[in-house]
């Protein structure tokens, strides 16, 4: 009989601890969480925005800020502010340039992936910078291509490549010529 109980109670002690367990360790997981915020680690989403949504138009001094931040509400300040300071017309409850912004890595996404995604390319890169260009020139399987004058003349062979021009690039200058060459594709097939 004392043996019975003594494994009842046992029983019933193990029951309680089990139950209590998840709930204790979900509370240490929020109490952990909570400071992991508050000490400054990056939630997934924050990163996210620094290290692909804005990483071609966020200066270096507004990376460094945005790191030292402590906790979600001044990230979020921070955000806000980033984008208010881009914006053409602050009176407008719309931003255009945030606007524009993400169509741009949209398209980059949709129209020059290659194995990884269209953002992460070079003419995304460029694209999501400094918009559509003014004049294109695509040779999108490479082969024989006649140079013209101002490149020396006579024919070559080259691989897939493209060339952008732009009128001007503030910050850059007037005339920009940016040549994109895939050097990894086989003869004949286009763009990776």
């Amino acid at each position: 009989m004392r043996f019975s109980r003594f494994l009842l109670v046992l029983a019933t002690l193990g029951l309680v601890l089990s139950i209590s367990a998840p709930a204790s360790s979900s509370a240490a997981k929020k109490t952990s969480t909570k400071k992991s915020k508050q000490s400054g680690d990056l939630a997934d989403h924050y990163k996210q925005w620094l290290n692909e949504d804005v990483l071609y138009i966020i200066s270096d001094d507004e990376k460094g800020t945005f790191k030292a931040l402590q906790n979600d509400e001044e990230r979020e300040n921070f955000i806000e502010q980033f984008w208010a300071r881009r914006n053409p017309d602050p009176r407008s409850y719309d931003n255009s340039f945030k606007e524009e912004h993400y169509r741009r890595i949209a398209y980059a996404n949709e129209h020059f992936a290659s194995g990884v995604q269209g953002w992460r390319t070079d003419r995304g890169r460029i694209y999501i910078m400094f918009g559509k260009p003014d004049e294109l020139e695509s040779h999108p399987t490479g082969g024989s291509y006649i140079r013209p004058f101002n490149e020396g003349g006579g024919t070559t062979s080259t691989f897939p490549f493209e060339k952008w021009w732009y009128r001007h690039i503030d910050g850059v200058g007037d005339d920009i010529e940016i040549e994109f060459v895939d050097s990894q594709c086989r003869a004949n097939t286009g763009w990776r």
